[in-house]
């Protein structure tokens, strides 16, 4: 018969020790996994979220393609 196992808990600790830690340990491979575009503010003001981006792209792409 197994063990109950224990409740999980929300609580975050008071300090972490990042002594340890490496600063960008997975930085290059977020990177690669990733398709990050910045827009530039006027650009970015005409489209409230990324599906409207995507659509607007997919609609030039089409009109490139004819």
């Amino acid at each position: 018969m197994r063990k109950p196992s224990k409740p999980a808990r929300n609580e975050s600790r008071a300090e972490y020790n990042f002594a340890d830690g490496e600063r960008g340990k997975y930085a290059r491979r977020f990177a690669q996994e990733t398709n990050v575009v910045i827009l530039d503010p006027d650009v970015a003001k005409k489209f409230p979220n990324s599906r409207s981006v995507n659509a607007s792209l997919r609609k030039l792409i089409h009109l490139q393609n004819r």
